[in-house]
């Protein structure tokens, strides 16, 4: 594509008129880190939100460095069976002879997997079925009203254990799947209620005018101005997932083979754990489960500051 040329006189070489800046992809780049960076400064700022991210870092570093802090392996099932907390296994042993902290370090792992693989699967369901709910008119919006109020009216605990007890034996993928089938549409209908409230605005109605295509438009004009909305539902669908996957282990509908949190406390109720004094062995992985769910939710907070100031703490208002 050549460049636009200035007219001038007969005789004289034609001068070249510099177009308007092209945006180039490390342009984009750059202010998308630039908003990720204010994002970050945002949240970390709120005192909650600090102690939630300080806790969930924990978290992953434990799940990713789970091999080097680990005594032993999750599976090793040689030593004595029952044993009280000691030196060589702080917090003992199961019924099994496994080492219960090597299990607790290595149940981090399904516990973040589930909850930012299922959690993430949710938002995008919600997001795309959300902003498309929320630009729609007429008869599709209609059907997709009555779906998410399908969704929502049912419960969604039998529902998970109806979904998982049909598709027992179905390993990790099966949790996530239940997971994302039942936690979408409280996502969905909150998106919806902000895309309709900015479908009205100037913005939106100079795209429509200019010949922009629906989809353009609900992706490129509406999408950018709920990122802070798609965040928060992403922590709050991360940390449902979380719940839900350790729920249905605890009812013998997960993936048994696994070491999770909520496979530790099956087994431990299937050995009588209370009764034979081993409390630890449902205490530390109850403990780590409302840990990991709490701090997600400090981080939320700090994620609502985002879109309303007021909320914001620790900041000059």
């Amino acid at each position: 594509m050549t460049e636009p040329t200035a007219v001038t006189a007969a005789g004289t070489e034609p001068q070249v008129v510099p177009g308007p800046p092209r945006r180039t992809s490390r342009t984009r780049t750059g202010r998308f880190l630039q908003v990720v960076g204010r994002g970050f400064a945002t949240v970390w700022a709120n005192p909650k939100a600090r102690v939630g991210l300080v806790m969930l870092g924990a978290f992953v570093l434990m799940a990713v460095l789970a091999p080097v802090l680990a005594p032993y392996g999750p599976h090793d099932d040689s030593f004595g069976r029952n044993e009280a907390g000691s030196a060589a296994h702080w917090l003992g042993t199961t019924g099994n002879g496994e080492d219960v902290l090597s299990q607790v370090i290595y149940g981090a792992r399904i516990s973040l997997l589930v909850g930012f693989v299922a959690g993430g699967l949710s938002t995008l369901v919600a997001v795309v079925i959300g902003l498309s709910w929320g630009y729609l008119r007429g008869w599709g919006d209609d059907v997709v009203n009555f779906l998410v109020n399908l969704f929502l009216v049912m419960p969604g605990l039998p529902l998970m254990i109806i979904i998982a007890a049909y598709l027992q034996n179905g390993g990790l993928p099966m949790i996530i799947l239940v997971v994302v089938l039942t936690g979408w549409a409280w996502g969905a209908r909150v998106l919806r209620s902000q895309t309709r409230s900015l479908r009205s605005r100037d913005f939106v109605t100079a795209a429509v005018f200019s010949g922009e295509r629906p989809a353009r438009v609900v992706f490129r004009e509406i999408l950018p101005n709920m990122t802070s909305m798609i965040a928060a539902s992403f922590f709050g669908a991360a940390t449902a997932a979380i719940l839900a996957e350790s729920g249905l282990s605890f009812l013998g509908l997960g993936d048994m083979s696994t070491v999770s949190w909520g496979s530790m406390i099956f087994w431990a109720q299937n050995s009588m754990a209370i009764l034979t004094g081993q409390w630890v062995l449902l205490f530390a992985p109850g403990l780590c489960i409302a840990l990991l769910a709490t701090s997600m939710t400090l981080v939320n907070f700090g994620v609502d500051g985002l879109s309303n100031p007021r909320l914001r703490e620790g900041t000059g208002r």
